[in-house]
């Protein structure tokens, strides 16, 4: 048995327990053999995660495999995502990729071990090679977004991140895989800090959050004794410096920061925000990409922050959002001038959010 959050529930799970709301009524059956109708209802009661079987069962699966394609159009654009073959094979790859990272950085900081920017490196990159374009690694990642904290899975999302958006600002290849190894390495130092100020539900004292932004010294000096880049080990100094000299922990500002550093910062921010964290749940890319466009232009490289804020809402396309009414739309056009707030479409009444201030995307579907 194994629980698993809501976004990463497939057709043809089984659950193993039953299910109950607020009020402790019964919602779905211990050992139900999930259909998209369900997962639907268990959103609809905004079900967090649920417990499932370890393994699928078998019997009658060719009945519900039909019984279930019938039910396919019915489907959200991030279920469709998540049952699709594409996924299911990014998924196990990240899952492998993943604890070979875990193992290398952990050996890296504790055993002191070489470190092979390039192995790793290759590593991230087979996970890009293999999906369509650099636009669906977004669509995976998205639907990726349940509870883990770890700092490995983190600089995993974040080289990914800075892959797509070195690929938007059309760098030369070899500029992208910088890129993406400055990601994959840039919160190595977080791993040296006290996890539980890491993993910490409740705000930190003073003393804490200055010992959490040590590490990026710490990073930084780890990596000044290995034989890696200085774009790299700038990254891991430098991706918390913004543009206004805001940031730390030299209050750097504009061309003062590494330009990788620069990418780093922005995929970073994105990630953490729309991942759940142990302190608050994921946030809306929506409300994330609203932030950025209220403070963002200062405080980030503008031509980054640009190209990846454009590129990723069109990621969304498609996507059917709860609005902040309760109406379920679907995002069909981009506003250029006001990213936050796209056109959605509902029962065929187009709404242009970026007219609607008191109306929002509360979340994704």
């Amino acid at each position: 048995m194994k629980k698993i959050a809501i976004a990463q529930l497939l057709p043809g799970m089984v659950t193993a327990e039953s299910v109950l709301d607020i009020n402790k009524q019964l919602i779905i059956e211990k050992g139900t053999l999930l259909k998209e109708s369900h997962i639907r209802r268990l959103q609809s009661y905004n079900i967090l995660a649920v417990c499932v079987e370890d393994s699928p069962i078998t019997a009658d699966l060719e009945e519900f495999e039909e019984s279930n394609t019938e039910e396919a159009e019915d489907m959200t654009y991030g279920q469709k995502v998540r049952a699709s073959e594409e996924y299911k094979a990014f998924r196990k790859n990240y899952d492998l990729k993943l604890d070979s990272l875990k193992t290398t950085l952990n050996s890296v900081v504790e055993k002191n071990v070489d470190l092979d920017v390039r192995e790793l490196l290759q590593s991230s990159l087979s996970m890009v090679s293999g999906t369509n374009s650099s636009m669906s690694v977004l669509d995976m990642l998205h639907n990726m977004r349940e509870y883990d904290d770890s700092t490995y899975a983190h600089c995993m999302n974040v080289a990914l991140i800075c892959n797509v958006l070195a690929t938007w600002l059309k760098l030369s290849p070899e500029d992208v895989e910088m890129a993406t190894a400055c990601g994959l390495l840039h919160d190595i130092g977080k791993i040296m800090v006290d996890q539980s100020l890491i993993t910490k539900p409740g705000k930190l004292s003073a003393t804490e959050y200055s010992e959490v932004k040590n590490h990026t010294v710490r990073g930084y000096k780890l990596l000044q004794e290995k034989n890696v880049d200085v774009h790299i080990r700038n990254a891991a100094l430098m991706h918390h410096e913004r543009n206004d000299g805001t940031g730390y922990p030299l209050g750097l500002r504009g061309e003062q920061i590494d330009r990788f550093a620069r990418i780093v910062a922005i995929a970073d921010v994105y990630d953490a925000m729309t991942a759940t964290r142990v302190y608050r749940e994921a946030l809306c890319p929506f409300r994330v990409i609203e932030m950025f466009e209220e403070e963002g232009f200062q405080k980030y490289e503008v031509e980054y922050l640009l190209v990846f804020l454009e590129n990723v809402v069109n990621t969304y396309i498609q996507n059917q959002c709860l609005l902040s009414d309760g109406t379920i739309a679907t995002i069909v056009f981009v506003n250029r001038s006001k990213l936050s707030r796209p056109v959605v479409e509902c029962e065929g009444r187009y709404i242009n959010l970026a007219d609607q201030p008191g109306l929002k995307i509360e979340k994704l579907l």
